[in-house]
């Protein structure tokens, strides 16, 4: 696994450890057995970004400071200019860039994701997470896997939905696809 996995690992190896809590409550937050979770720990699995926001909205965390490292310190205004913004590549096939990092106690995560395309046949990761989401399709072809109905979504395209419900996304035509997604 890349180095940017391996630092979020501490990040929540050190969260655990500061709030005092012990592996199997963190698991159960995560929706995972204990076993499943130390391996997110350990830095050598993806951790989703759907863990990630479960446990930041149950310890009252910010998402960006699990996914980055960093503390929002804003409080009126944050502006991310173009292309720019904190990123992280939690695997190959994803890329997430944050566009409000710095604004502390955001109401919505905002961001820039790239999804580049995998072989024919590998199936579409589903997540799930508290809340709700809304894509728009900014450059390319999107398969939108959503409660086992598969839609597609192309340039200028856009969608709102429960996050509750297993989704998962796959760039289409062999291409990169970038999406603004906001998770509420």
């Amino acid at each position: 696994m890349n180095e940017q996995i391996r630092q979020i690992a501490e990040r929540l190896r050190g969260l655990r450890d500061a709030l005092d809590i012990t592996a199997e409550e963190m698991a159960a937050t995560c929706g995972l057995d204990t076993g499943a979770y130390l391996a997110l720990e350990s830095g050598t699995v993806d951790i989703s970004v759907s863990v990630l926001h479960r446990i930041a909205h149950r310890y009252n965390v910010e998402l960006t400071a699990l996914m980055f490292g960093d503390e929002p310190t804003m409080n009126a205004y944050f502006v991310t200019r173009r292309g720019k913004g904190v990123a992280v590549e939690r695997t190959h096939a994803y890329r997430y860039r944050s566009l409000a990092a710095g604004f502390v106690h955001r109401s919505a995560d905002p961001f820039m994701v790239t999804v580049h395309p995998k072989p024919d046949g590998e199936p579409v990761h589903l997540n799930t997470h508290a809340g709700q989401e809304f894509n728009f399709v900014v450059d390319g072809r999107l398969l939108l896997r959503i409660n086992g109905k598969d839609l597609v979504l192309e340039q200028g395209d856009s969608i709102y939905f429960n996050s509750e419900l297993p989704h998962g996304m796959k760039a289409l035509d062999g291409q990169p696809v970038s999406f603004l997604a906001v998770i509420l």
